[in-house]
C-alpha cells in the first residue's frame, strides 16, 4: 500500500466552527486543540495569487461582495475575513497559500490542500497550486495532499507537478472509481462518510490506495469510522474529537 505520512485527524478549514474558516486565526485554534493536519481550500485570485475561500463569491465569509476571482489580491489583502464569525476574530485578513506554508512548516504541521477553482478556471487552478505547493513546501519532510471534486484541475496538478501527492474528492463512490484515480495518478480517495462501508474501504486498500473521509463530527461514528480502517477523519468536531 502507498506510505501514508499523514496524521489520521485533521482540523476541517482550519478548526471546524470555531474559529473563522480557512484563516490563520483557524489554524491557531485547531493547533491550540491538538490537531496537526488540516485541512483548507484554495482558490486564485484575479490577478493568480493562490489564497484561501471556500465559495466562488465573497459574500458569505468577508466583507467584499461578488465573485472572488473579480478582485486582485491586493485588493482581497484589504477584506474583513473575521467578523462574520465572532467580533473577538474582526480584522481577520484572508491569508494566501504562502503564508500558510510559512505557518505550517514552521509548526510541524500537515496540509490537505482542496483546490477549488471558480468555473472556467480549473486547468489554471490546478497547475497554479501544484507548482506553488512544491516551492513552498518543497523542503518539508512531508509535501500536502492535494484534493479536488474537478477532476481537471487535478489533471493539470498532476501535468505540472506530479511529485505532489493528490486525492480525488467524491461525494458518492462511482463504480469507475478505480479507473479515475488511477488516471489522475491519486494516491487516496476522499469521500463523504455516509458514502462508506468497511468493504469497500478494505477494497480500496487492496488496490493499493488510501481513504479520507468528511466531515463526520460524531464521536461514535469516528469511531466506527476508524475501525473499518479510514486513514484520515476531517472534521469539524476539534473539540470533542481529540485526535491520537
Amino acid at each position: 500500500m502507498t506510505p501514508w505520512p499523514y496524521p489520521r485527524y485533521a482540523a476541517h478549514r482550519g478548526a471546524g466552527k470555531l474559529a473563522p474558516e480557512n484563516t490563520l486565526a483557524a489554524m491557531h485554534v485547531g493547533y491550540a486543540h491538538g490537531y496537526r493536519m488540516v485541512e483548507f481550500d484554495v482558490r486564485l485570485s484575479g490577478d493568480g495569487v493562490p489564497f484561501l475561500l471556500h465559495d466562488d463569491t465573497l459574500d458569505r465569509t468577508t466583507t467584499g461582495r461578488g465573485r472572488a476571482d473579480a478582485l486582485t489580491w491586493a485588493e482581497l489583502a484589504k477584506l474583513d475575513a473575521g467578523s462574520w464569525h465572532s467580533p473577538e476574530h474582526a480584522g481577520e485578513p484572508l491569508p494566501t497559500l504562502a503564508a500558510v506554508a510559512r505557518w505550517a512548516t514552521a509548526n510541524g504541521v500537515a496540509c490537505n490542500i482542496e483546490i477549488k477553482p471558480t468555473p472556467g478556471r480549473e486547468r489554471e487552478t490546478g497547475a497554479a497550486v501544484a507548482i506553488d505547493a512544491l516551492a513552498l513546501w518543497g523542503d518539508a519532510a512531508v509535501l500536502p495532499l492535494l484534493s479536488s471534486f474537478s477532476e481537471t484541475a487535478l489533471f493539470a496538478a498532476r501535468s505540472a507537478m506530479p511529485e505532489v501527492p493528490r486525492a480525488l474528492l467524491l461525494e458518492r463512490v462511482p463504480d469507475d472509481w478505480e479507473e479515475r484515480v488511477s488516471n489522475l495518478e491519486c494516491i487516496a480517495l476522499d469521500v463523504d462518510h455516509r458514502a462508506l462501508d468497511e468493504v469497500w474501504i478494505a477494497d480500496v486498500h487492496l488496490e493499493g490506495y488510501r481513504v479520507l473521509t468528511y466531515t463526520p463530527n460524531d464521536p461514535a461514528v469516528v469511531e466506527s469510522l476508524l475501525a473499518w480502517g479510514v486513514d484520515c477523519i476531517i472534521t469539524d468536531a476539534i473539540a470533542s474529537i481529540a485526535p491520537a
